[in-house]
């Protein structure tokens, strides 16, 4: 389970990651933002469900 956790917790800096580079373009695609932001939020009640 915490290599679940782990890989989950992964998942998620790297989707804040890939939210972070897509606002720094000139013109960010914000249906790519959308879907993002929920995979991220999505991701976050997952890990949170582990941690209870």
């Amino acid at each position: 389970m915490n290599q679940h956790l782990t890989a989950l917790q992964f998942r998620h800096s790297t989707l804040e990651k890939k939210i972070a580079n897509e606002n720094k373009r000139p013109l960010p695609n914000y249906l790519v933002l959308k879907q993002l932001k929920q995979k991220k939020l999505e991701l976050k009640e997952t890990i949170q469900l582990y941690l209870a």
